[in-house]
């Protein structure tokens, strides 16, 4: 059959079919673009930077050898660019060109994604030549060819910590899987690892992009531009480099803030800040600590002390901590079990080991351990984290504790722990009218994270309250006098 055989319809599918693995061939294609009378009247193609990205993915889908390999692509911008108007062209593609296609789409919060993102995908799929191929919901895309309604479909799917069930089932094998994260630094850690596991379908096309500003200088948005940078192709866009934008608000945001401002950094350049803009703790501190090594003779002189901060709930570990001086380490994670005194005795033992000048444990969840501690002839001390503050500009205990780790990490403090760096720099604030700090409930954080910062908890009770060295310990390795430490809980 020859092309002037074919229907209009027919000659569609396979205009359409060519761009299987070209994007930007389909963009260039699909849409009205300088059409008088429609949304695109003014434009004449996809903006530069949307260009270059259909490209890279083309290019990665054209090659066999990289073809059925996951391709992570990440942006992080200023205002205004065009990230929705991408999205919605790649998931129009994506959908148009492959039957079967499944498409997850995700935002930082419901609203974002209700009013914002998933109204803008709508909006294109009203533009595109095909847009009678698909039938558009509130939270759906789906194909109107019989039967496929169910395989064939884009969906807007709200993220929580206890909502990743739809992340972990995006199977699409020997078909296509796209993923789409927008405003991506405000999505949880948990969301992200739980959406890797789409990657694993075997001779599969699999693109997942995470665009956003990049807000938060914490998280795994960030890490795709450094811990994970050589998985993801990442680029960070400037607005004043693109096209439409309006370079007279953005000149004037960069006169009132400045260059290297982190308003400006966000907003304009693309470029994550120094410091989040609630975040208490700026991760370049803690990312200097990581590189610091402190010396056993440099902390001869200093106290040592133990914070222990017990699991929340059998999903969480708990983490017992040592710092002396500016040195800190983990001595253990894991699971408490529901025996205190399994736990009791492990405290114990690197109370001896270390010959700890005090220990401090977690008030909240702490109280057995304390008892048996008091059993045993042991000094140990509960913490209220919600209790009275020493540090006038801080609300409570743990603000206090947050602000003295702040000021040790300031005069040199080592990690040895990158998850107690992160767990350190997560944590955000706000300031009341009386002019008090309050610091991030730690439920707040955990959902964020998608975990509990149990060892950035451990290692702030090592702040709790001031201590001096003790001198009544025997020789190195040996017992405190007056106390049991040859209890056996399993006995």
């Amino acid at each position: 059959m020859t092309d002037a055989d074919l229907s209009p319809e027919e000659q569609l599918i396979d205009d359409i079919a060519s761009f299987t693995h070209d994007p930007l061939g389909y963009a260039l294609y699909a849409f009205p673009w300088g059409e008088d009378g429609t949304e695109l009247a003014h434009a004449s193609g996809p903006r530069q930077w949307q260009a270059d990205a259909f490209r890279e993915i083309g290019e990665h889908l054209q090659n066999p050898a990289t073809r059925h390999q996951p391709l992570m692509i990440s942006r992080a911008s200023g205002h205004g660019i065009g990230k929705s108007a991408f999205i919605s062209m790649l998931i129009n593609w994506a959908m148009s060109t492959c039957e079967d296609c499944k498409v997850v789409v995700t935002a930082n919060t419901d609203n974002q994604l209700r009013t914002k993102t998933w109204p803008e995908i709508i909006k294109w799929s009203n533009l595109a030549i095909t847009k009678e191929w698909f039938t558009c919901t509130a939270t759906a895309m789906y194909s109107n060819d019989p039967g496929h309604d169910k395989r064939w479909r884009a969906d807007a799917i709200p993220w929580s910590e206890h909502n990743t069930e739809a992340f972990a089932g995006l199977h699409n094998e020997r078909k296509r899987i796209v993923v789409v994260f927008d405003e991506a630094s405000n999505i949880a850690d948990l969301v992200w690892e739980v959406a890797e596991g789409a990657l694993t379908d075997e001779d599969t096309e699999i693109i997942w992009v995470a665009f956003g500003n990049p807000t938060r200088n914490t998280g795994r948005f960030r890490e795709c531009f450094r811990k994970y940078k050589h998985r993801w192709k990442c680029a960070q866009i400037d607005s004043r480099t693109v096209e439409g934008t309006n370079k007279q608000q953005l000149q004037k945001w960069v006169d009132d803030y400045g260059e290297d401002s982190d308003f400006v950094k966000v907003r304009v350049r693309g470029i994550f800040p120094d410091a989040s803009e609630l975040q208490f703790i700026p991760t370049g501190l803690t990312d200097e600590a990581m590189k610091r090594v402190v010396t056993a003779a440099q902390v001869a002189h200093a106290p040592r002390i133990i914070g222990v901060d017990p699991a929340y709930s059998g999903v969480d570990d708990a983490v017992i901590y040592l710092r002396q001086g500016l040195h800190s380490k983990v001595l253990w994670t894991g699971n408490k079990t529901t025996d205190d005194l399994i736990m009791a005795k492990r405290i114990a033992d690197f109370e001896d080991q270390y010959q700890a000048d005090a220990v401090f444990i977690d008030f909240g969840y702490g109280t057995g351990l304390k008892s048996i501690g008091d059993g045993w002839g042991r000094t140990w001390q509960l913490v209220p984290f919600g209790g009275a503050s020493a540090d006038p500009q801080m609300l409570n205990k743990r603000g206090e504790m947050f602000n003295a780790c702040k000021t040790w990490l300031k005069l040199g403090g080592a990690l040895d722990d990158q998850e107690t760096a992160d767990d350190l720099s997560a944590a955000e604030y706000k300031v009341r009218v009386d002019g008090k700090i309050v610091m991030e409930p730690k439920e707040d954080i955990k959902e964020r994270l998608g975990r509990s910062p149990g060892k950035g908890d451990a290692l702030l009770l090592t702040f709790a309250y001031p201590v001096t060295k003790r001198s009544d310990f025997p020789a190195a390795g040996g017992k405190q006098p007056n106390v049991i430490s040859e209890y056996d809980p399993w006995a």
